[in-house]
């Protein structure tokens, strides 16, 4: 199949499954750049459930031609800024590491927003709908929401990255409270431990609990490097952190925190 064959193939099934999408469905023209947001809009919209194995091979492989058209970053080979740690501006999906973080909420399932511009919808959009089903697998043996500054692993599936942990990070209400600032460097230290415990080597960190989250750009990076340089100090299997960063406000933040100029 082309490309735009296996849109509207996908496009097809999910709106089998969830038919009380197809009014809306029929707004997108039949342009390319329309059907593929509406299949990314599906994707994120759909529940977990036991996947189709002919909907997942046709998926996985227009996610894999996707990853290696936008082109893959060798984590590994990025120049460091300060002792075991890297900077890096751009989208965590072209990441190829042993683990990303993912910053969830606590239902640990993915951004069921379709097409929102968060790094959870970013992570579930590009690995495909094996991983909101393995989360869910996860989330139900737990019995319960995640509580933050706690981690979990998954696999990376279209991903770059061989793994995804996921970690819940503080919701600021106000001002930063101590218990902000714990729960924050939890989910930095949780995710290295939980790395560590895999045998990794490579983690490549977002933002967590910036943004929608409102945690302080500069007070969450200072308490992010703290995290992470107190880590590298021990004997661990993690030898390289990553700070992947999108905006230029928190680029430029990381940099003079990690003496760059």
């Amino acid at each position: 199949m082309e490309r735009m064959e296996k849109i509207r193939y996908l496009n097809g099934i999910l709106l089998r499954e969830m038919p009380e999408y197809c009014g809306q469905a029929a707004e997108f023209p039949l342009e390319d750049a329309a059907q593929r947001r509406l299949l990314r809009s599906l994707m994120n919209l759909r529940p977990p459930a036991p996947l189709d194995p002919g909907f997942l091979r046709v998926q996985d492989e227009l996610l894999s031609q996707e990853r290696e058209a936008k082109g893959v970053v060798d984590g590994e080979a990025l120049p460091a800024a300060a002792p075991g740690i890297s900077l890096w501006q751009g989208d965590i999906t072209r990441l190829a590491v042993d683990a990303i973080v993912d910053a969830d909420n606590s239902g640990l399932l993915g951004c069921f927003h379709p097409c929102h511009g968060c790094v959870d919808n970013a992570i579930h959009s590009a690995a495909g709908l094996q991983l909101r089903e393995e989360c869910h697998e996860l989330m139900k043996a737990q019995g319960g929401p995640e509580p933050a500054g706690r981690a979990k692993i998954t696999r990376g599936y279209n991903l770059p990255a061989r793994y995804v942990l996921h970690t819940v990070g503080p919701v600021v209400r106000g001002r930063v409270t101590r218990r902000d600032r714990e729960e924050l460097a939890s989910c930095y230290r949780s995710c290295l431990e939980l790395a560590a415990e895999k045998d990794l080597r490579s983690v490549a960190f977002c933002c967590i609990s910036t943004g929608e989250f409102h945690f302080p750009n500069r007070e969450a990076a200072e308490i992010a490097v703290k995290t992470a340089a107190a880590f590298l100090r021990r004997d661990t299997s993690v030898k390289k952190v990553i700070f992947n960063v999108f905006k230029d406000m928190d680029a430029q933040i990381y940099r003079e925190l990690l003496g760059e100029h």
